[in-house]
């Protein structure tokens, strides 16, 4: 029997970044979690789920109101509580704390501190995944993702996209977590998870050595 694959990959970036296509595809990727010869139940996540509010396209952990923080830290706790328990699975997550960071800082001039986050991600072997785009191919990823967005007025102003990219970068090189950026401008999603399998067999990503 060979090494047991238990990746952890955040998925960081701005909206049009192909995250979330890129967490559905590593999470089937053969050199990520393994050859299927069924489909299963395996973990992806999202700090983007609006689980604070009883409509669509709210509040959640990412974008919550100040009165709401001890909410979010609380969710953040017992999220990383879980990865604790179960260090020997899987874990793909799209956005995560850096996200929040990011908008809080611009919504609300608020610098969330995740020292503590990332001191409890580490022993588990947790990578960092920044999606990027060039600014001029933000409008054509736009007219796409219009075609079926239920909420489309939330691609108006592409300018404010790139102002969360310029900051999420910051944040990456600040992070402790080891990272690595993956342009996804040619709209290739098979491209950007085979580049991040690469990275993580190479990087030492795929395994838990405690």
């Amino acid at each position: 029997m060979g090494e047991k694959l238990c990746p952890k990959v955040i998925l960081e970036g701005t909206r049009l970044t192909l995250k979330t296509e890129i967490a559905f595809t590593l999470n089937e990727h053969a050199r990520v979690v393994g050859p299927r010869k069924y489909r299963y139940h395996s973990p992806l996540i999202s700090a983007e789920w609006c689980a604070f509010t009883n409509y669509p396209w709210g509040r959640g952990l990412i974008n919550f109101n100040p009165e709401e923080e001890e909410l979010a830290m609380e969710t953040y706790r017992t999220w990383v509580h879980l990865f604790e328990l179960q260090r020997y699975y899987s874990w793909i997550v799209d956005r995560f704390h850096l996200s929040t960071v990011m908008y809080q800082w611009m919504a609300h001039h608020k610098r969330c501190d995740f020292g503590w986050l990332e001191e409890r991600l580490l022993p588990l072997n947790f990578r960092l995944v920044f999606c990027t785009r060039s600014a001029d191919s933000f409008r054509a990823a736009r007219a796409e993702r219009l075609k079926i967005s239920g909420n489309p007025a939330q691609y108006d102003d592409l300018q404010l996209f790139m102002d969360e990219q310029d900051l999420l970068r910051e944040l990456v090189a600040a992070s402790r977590l080891p990272s690595l950026e993956v342009d996804v401008s040619d709209n290739s999603v098979a491209h950007a998870a085979d580049t991040i399998a690469d990275w993580l067999q190479a990087s030492g990503g795929l395994y838990m050595n405690q």
